[in-house]
């Protein structure tokens, strides 16, 4: 797809255990002049399954923007309809394949929440590496990451612990974009680092990299202004 047009739908995928209150601030900026559509990642145990039940519901054409695991998943929407996606914004997020030294990780924590244990996992190993130094003990953010993680629940966790540990590398994907494309990134995210969206934006042919200051790996609620205004011109971009 070569020639990308304005969309007046735009998709949005949240992050691992996250759901639409990850984008609220973006929802409410955003919801007068674009159709917005929160897709969702309850269903499936692969990145394919997910990807094809978000293309099943979505417009047929849109705007798609994910964060961490919700861009992985952008990654794997572009291989199976990229005629449909008009433009495409990664927000904290890896693509590449799950470490072998994460595996071990994964494994004992999907064993821990099958027993019972997935406010402890969330609590003490998934929010401590969620925030910028600046917001570490904001209780807002810390109970806002624990309740998303809860309604969503230790079944939901499991499948997307499968995926994510199981999924393929993104990197013969980045030179197939092409499409307009932003990379935002957190100046402090401690679970993809700069480095990482600096080589997507060179891998990727139509990329922008925007590195936002005190914030960590949820961007979208850390600095929402920032996020916002990034998005804006993303959306309007020729």
């Amino acid at each position: 797809m070569s020639d990308c047009i304005r969309s007046t739908n735009l998709v949005l995928i949240p992050g691992m255990m996250c759901d639409e209150r990850l984008w609220a601030p973006q929802v409410a900026c955003l919801s007068g002049e674009y159709h917005i559509h929160i897709a969702h990642m309850k269903q499936g145990n692969s990145i394919q399954a997910i990807a094809k039940n978000i293309l099943s519901t979505a417009p047929p054409t849109f705007a798609l923007a994910g964060l961490s695991m919700g861009a992985i998943v952008a990654f794997e929407i572009w291989r199976q309809a990229s005629m449909r996606v008009q433009r495409l914004a990664l927000l904290d997020t890896n693509y590449r394949a799950d470490a072998p030294e994460r595996f071990g990780s994964r494994n004992r924590q999907i064993a821990e929440v099958q027993n019972g244990h997935l406010q402890e996992i969330l609590r003490d190993e998934l929010k401590p590496n969620y925030l910028a130094e600046i917001h570490k003990n904001n209780a807002v953010f810390l109970e806002e990451v624990l309740a998303m993680g809860m309604d969503l629940g230790a079944d939901v966790f499991v499948r997307q612990s499968v995926a994510l540990r199981d999924r393929i590398d993104s990197t013969h994907t980045l030179a197939t974009i092409d499409c307009p494309v932003t990379i935002i990134c957190g100046s402090e995210d401690q679970l993809c680092g700069v480095s990482l969206h600096e080589a997507m934006a060179v891998a990727i042919p139509k990329a922008r990299l925007e590195v936002i200051q005190e914030c960590g790996h949820l961007s979208t609620l850390e600095q929402p202004e920032a996020v916002n205004e990034i998005l804006k011109n993303w959306l309007q971009a020729a």
